[in-house]
Parts: C-alpha cells; sequence; structure tokens
C-alpha cells in the first residue's frame, strides 16, 4: 500500500527531539514527587500512615479525576496547546510545594501533589495524540520505545536520588530537582510547533457544540464497539490488577515468608527498573522481528512466570529467584505496553486518539486501588505461597485475554489509519451508516485500510477504516 502516513508537520524530527526533552522532563517531575511525597510527609510533617495514605490517594485521583476530561480537551483543541498549559501548571504546582514545605502548609503539599500528577496524565494523553501525525506508522513502535525509555530510566533513579536527598535532611533540595524536571518539560511544550494547528478549528468547534459529557462518552463507546482496543483494555485491567495487588503484598511476603533484610528488598524493586530499562532498550528490534501478537501474549506470559517463581521462592533461593520474578515483570510488561500503544495509534481516528486513551487510562487506574486492597487482606488471610498463586492466576487472566480474542491472530502490524481516512469522526461526529452497515465518509469512495476503492456494491459492501470490522487485526497487508 502506499506509504500513507498521519505526519502533518515538516517540523517532525525537531518536535520529535522536543518531545523527548518533554517526556523526561514529565516523567522526572513525575517520579521524583511520587518518591518525595510519602518521605516528605513523614519527615517534614511527622505523618502516621493513615494521612500518608491520605496523601497518595490525592496524588493518584489525579488519574482517575483528569484522565476522561483531558483526553475529549486534547482531541477537541490543540493538544500542544493543553501540553504547554499543563506543563507550566506543573511548574507551578511544584512551586507551591516547596513553598508549602518551608512553611508547614499541608494543604499545599497536597494540592501541589495533585497538580504535578494532573500534568503527567496530560502530558501521557497528548503525546498518544501527537505522535501518529508526526512519525510514519512504520515509526511508531519506534518512537514509543524511546518515549518509555525516558520513563523507565526516570523510575529507576528517582528514588534513589530522593531517598539519597531527604537522608540527609534536604527534602527541600528533592522537591527542587523535581522543579527542575518540571521547567524542562514546559520549554519542551513550548518549543514544539504545532504544524497544521488544532486536530479541529475554531469554526468547526464553534459549529459541534457538543458537551464535554458526549465527547468523553463517544470515547468510551468506541473503545467497547472496537474488538482490538477491548481486548488491549481488558488485559490491562486484569494485570493492573494483580500487579498492585503484589505491590501491596510483596514487603510483607518478602520480610516474613522470604527472610529479606530492607537492603534486599531495595535491590529486587530495581530489578522492576532493571526489567523495564532493558524492554524500552530492546523494544525497537524485537518488534520489527516478532509478530505484534507474541509480544502481546509474552508481556502477561512474563508475569504468570513472575508469580510461579514467587510462590516457590520461599522453598529456597528467594533472592535469586525474587530478582527474577521482579526483572520479568518490568520486561514483558514494558514491551506490551509499546506495543499496544504502536498498535492503539495505527487502528484509532487521529479525532480520538485522546479520548481513546483517557478511557483505556481511566479503568486501570480505576482498578488499581481494589487490586491494592485484595493484596492487602489476602496476605493476611492466606498463605504466602497460596497468595503468590492467586496473583498469578489473575496474571494468567490476562494472558488468556489475549490468547482467546483477536490480539492473538495479530500476526501482521494493521496498516495504519491516514489523516483523512475519516474526518467526520475525527471531528468528534460519528460517521452516518450506509445500508450495508458500513460507515463511509459523504461523497467519498468507500475504503479499507486506507486504500480507495472504485464505487460500485463491493465497494459499499466494504466496510471503512473506522469501523470495528474494518480495524480487524487479521487484515491484510503489513508495514512492519
Amino acid at each position: 500500500m502506499p506509504n500513507a502516513t498521519r505526519r502533518e508537520s515538516s517540523d517532525s524530527p525537531t518536535n520529535l527531539r522536543w518531545l523527548l526533552a518533554t517526556a523526561s522532563g514529565a516523567h522526572a517531575a513525575d517520579q521524583l514527587s511520587l518518591a518525595a511525597v510519602p518521605l516528605t510527609a513523614v519527615v517534614a510533617y511527622g505523618a502516621d500512615a493513615r494521612a500518608v495514605g491520605m496523601l497518595v490517594a490525592v496524588q493518584s485521583a489525579a488519574w482517575l479525576l483528569v484522565s476522561l476530561p483531558g483526553g475529549a480537551l486534547v482531541d477537541r483543541w490543540s493538544g500542544l496547546a493543553v501540553l504547554r498549559v499543563a506543563m507550566s501548571f506543573t511548574a507551578i504546582a511544584l512551586a507551591t510545594v516547596i513553598a508549602a514545605v518551608l512553611v508547614g502548609w499541608w494543604p499545599g503539599l497536597m494540592a501541589g501533589a495533585f497538580g504535578t500528577s494532573a500534568g503527567t496524565v496530560l502530558f501521557v494523553l497528548v503525546a498518544g495524540s501527537v505522535l501518529p501525525r508526526w512519525v510514519p506508522a512504520e515509526g511508531l513502535a519506534r518512537a514509543n520505545s524511546r518515549l518509555e525509555l525516558a520513563r523507565a530510566t526516570v523510575t529507576l533513579g528517582a528514588p534513589i536520588l530522593v531517598g539519597g536527598l531527604v537522608q540527609r535532611g534536604w527534602v527541600v533540595a528533592a522537591w527542587t530537582a523535581a522543579l527542575a524536571a518540571a521547567l524542562l518539560a514546559a520549554l519542551g511544550a513550548w518549543a514544539m510547533s504545532d504544524g497544521r494547528g488544532p486536530a479541529t478549528s475554531a469554526g468547526e468547534r464553534s459549529g459541534a457544540r457538543a458537551w464535554l459529557t458526549t465527547d468523553i462518552a463517544e470515547g468510551a463507546v468506541f473503545v467497547w464497539r472496537q474488538p482490538v482496543l477491548r481486548a488491549i483494555a481488558a488485559c490491562a485491567v486484569l494485570w493492573n490488577f494483580a500487579f498492585f495487588a503484589l505491590v501491596a503484598a510483596f514487603v510483607p511476603f518478602a520480610s516474613g515468608a522470604l527472610g529479606l533484610s530492607p537492603a534486599s528488598i531495595g535491590a529486587v524493586q530495581a530489578a522492576y527498573g532493571a526489567g523495564m530499562l532493558a524492554g524500552a532498550l530492546s523494544a525497537t528490534r524485537l518488534l520489527r522481528r516478532v509478530p505484534p501478537a507474541a509480544i502481546l501474549i509474552g508481556g502477561p506470559a512474563c508475569s504468570v512466570a513472575a508469580a510461579v517463581l514467587l510462590a516457590v521462592a520461599p522453598f529456597g533461593a528467594a533472592i535469586p529467584a525474587a530478582l527474577a520474578a521482579y526483572w520479568l515483570i518490568g520486561f514483558g510488561p514494558m514491551l506490551w505496553l509499546i506495543c499496544q500503544t504502536s498498535l492503539r495509534q495505527r487502528i484509532t481516528p487521529a479525532g480520538m486518539l485522546g479520548r481513546v486513551g483517557a478511557t483505556i487510562q481511566v479503568a486501570i487506574y480505576g482498578v488499581r486501588p481494589l487490586g491494592a486492597l485484595a493484596g492487602g487482606f489476602g496476605g493476611s488471610l492466606l498463605a504466602p505461597s497460596t497468595l503468590m498463586s492467586v496473583i498469578g492466576m489473575t496474571f494468567l487472566a490476562s494472558t488468556l485475554v489475549v490468547l482467546s480474542g483477536p490480539l492473538v491472530r495479530l500476526r501482521t502490524w494493521p496498516p495504519a489509519l491516514t489523516a483523512s481516512t475519516c474526518p467526520a469522526r475525527a471531528r468528534g461526529r460519528p460517521l452516518p451508516s450506509d445500508p450495508h452497515g458500513s460507515r463511509s465518509e459523504p461523497g467519498s469512495p468507500a475504503r479499507s485500510h486506507g486504500i480507495a476503492r472504485s464505487p460500485g456494491p463491493r465497494a459499499r459492501r466494504s466496510p471503512a477504516p473506522c469501523s470495528p470490522s474494518a480495524q480487524s487485526p487479521t487484515a491484510r497487508g503489513s508495514e512492519r
């Protein structure tokens, strides 16, 4: 097929470099604040476990409260405009935290923590939306892996840096480092070019008159009706439930059943970051050579193997088994994340990317607290090996979602939608259905995966690329 991409700006290479700089700054600010919030609460405020839990809950609530309206805004307005405001707001939030720590103002710490996470939420949504406009379809996996590499690197280094600074009593210095990272992100956001400008013009915005709730509902309905996106969401929900059950249960399990010291537990948790780094570094090569289905199966399957290692760890070789388990949990799911993000960007119309990403994001973050509660209660009710087996079965359930649905048939990458494939849907309005149930743009020939066909009965019966049936993973063609 022709090299039909959604690249819209001659400044794409420059934009990509600044997007990577923004990713580094945004994720560094987020990870530094995540590590600093509980330590700051205990060291600077003398907070107890209940207060720390409340603060962490407020910080994580941004992913639930901001994702859906943020996704709608990214689709309706210029994504870069949203990003510039978000990164500037993040810097202001972190400056508020520094002032709050200096004067001992607890509400300021809570508000700043929420604002920092909100900025990260919007960055993730904008990056997923603008990347397909700047990168050819065959380059999406490499670009996404570079963005995830930035996140994996700071995830590994942020806790070490914050811990060292707070241990020396330099709490404000830890937040100052986060502020510096946020300023880098803001600089990158303002340096990027809009290319052709907003996905929706001012005239179209004034004519649409769509309520925010309508835009949000369209994204949720699109995910539910698209078989591939629905399978991705189901797999992610089950995996995140199991992972956060493991997060809640691991420290008591490691210190009790495994008899690990705090230093050894820290080393095991660092292996998770090392696995993420390895996954991000190898993603481009693997996704070019290995069928997408294998990556989508292997990601959650690595977690099943990790749970098996943890279940047998109390019976010998505890440290090697735990290290290998956490490395696998970092490595396989990182590859899965990059693969599903690249796939989602190919099969989602440009004007729906923000809302589709937000819908999946809310489903994931909504189930995480439930997983943490299940892990905490399960640790008090079940034997250690039994608990790890239950967590492993939940990881297995996420793998079975892939094996039993359309993802397992993804032997090649489906062709990407082009910018002009379905402009009505890109503006947030559903396309009219033809008498045969397919959807096509009025006045244009029916298309299948971006390939124009001559008008006629057979062409009219072919589903348009925006319909779920047309986006089947078994479609002909490959752009690996």
